[in-house]
């Protein structure tokens, strides 16, 4: 069966999406799409290359309306943050960049991943001015933030990430919220941990919500672990898995809240983000939460 998988923007990010995408294998054609059609080209070039080393899939370069016909399309365009600036500094220009492809996805049958910072502000913009229904469009959201909590609480135990359950919900940024009151290792509370220091709780929060500013100042950008993200979430919608991530798309009642993206846990499948979980919240948690929407809210009533 035929999988098409299209990248909108192949700078930092959506190259290694791309090779992530590749080397998870569920895609059998992969479509490169940039304002600067020269740049898009020499990366198919350059990934097509490597055909011998991941599993069969077909590598070319198109023009933005070459992409609308695919099974799915991940919008990494847009322009990149800088140390000193908030992800949703950035929302000005690239929410005028987003609007414009919304409008141009009119009709588009796939499931578009937005990756583009502000991701949730984005992840509106996207759905309305698309039109399309809030489920086929979705936000990397707090994935990636979520990924870096279990890979730090997993250092500060000495256990795999993998074994460590725990979830960041709300913006993809400065008020993210972390679930501690749920965390679990093996079906053993966190704070119930032989050796938990529940005072590192704040400490980790930080590390976590700093962790991107800290890359993009040493490196200019982060793009490996989003390309990783982004292509196991790629792989769990289209091949159906049914699994459960923090992925944000525009709410339309989880936990009283509507008309607003954020992360929450979402059920997934081939049909979107259909079924949002309600998790359940420490009194601190959906204060901290709520906070966390007001900011969003703010934020997408500026560029209005």
């Amino acid at each position: 069966m035929t999988m098409s998988v299209g990248i909108l923007g192949t700078g930092w990010v959506g190259s290694s999406v791309a090779i992530s995408v590749l080397q998870a294998g569920f895609a059998t054609e992969l479509l490169l799409a940039d304002v600067r059609p020269e740049l898009a080209e020499g990366e198919a070039m350059d990934l097509a290359h490597g055909a011998p080393f991941y599993p069969s899939a077909s590598v070319r370069a198109v023009p933005r309306d070459g992409l609308f016909e695919t099974d799915a399309l991940v919008i990494a365009a847009g322009h990149n943050g800088t140390p000193t600036q908030s992800r949703l500094e950035l929302l000005a220009d690239n929410a005028v960049i987003l609007r414009d492809i919304g409008a141009a996805l009119r009709g588009y049958r796939g499931i578009v991943v937005v990756v583009t910072n502000p991701v949730d502000v984005l992840t509106q913009v996207l759905a309305e001015s698309s039109g399309l229904p809030p489920e086929r469009v979705i936000g990397t959201g707090t994935m990636l933030d979520t990924a870096r909590l279990r890979q730090t609480i997993g250092g500060e135990i000495d256990v795999d990430p993998r074994s460590v359950h725990a979830q960041v919900i709300g913006e993809h940024g400065d008020s993210e919220v972390v679930l501690w009151s749920s965390a679990h290792v093996g079906g053993v509370p966190l704070r119930e941990w032989p050796g938990w220091k529940p005072e590192r709780e704040p400490v980790i929060a930080e590390l976590v919500r700093r962790a991107g500013f800290e890359i993009i100042r040493r490196k200019g950008a982060t793009n490996h672990a989003i390309g990783l993200v982004t292509a196991a979430l790629l792989r769990t919608l289209l091949r159906d898995e049914r699994r459960i991530e923090t992925v944000s798309r525009v709410h339309v009642g989880a936990l009283g809240f509507t008309t607003v993206a954020f992360s929450l846990p979402t059920v997934l499948g081939v049909s979107g983000a259909l079924n949002v979980v309600s998790p359940a919240l420490a009194d601190e948690e959906r204060d901290a939460l709520e906070r966390s929407v007001a900011v969003l809210r703010a934020a997408r009533a500026s560029v209005t």
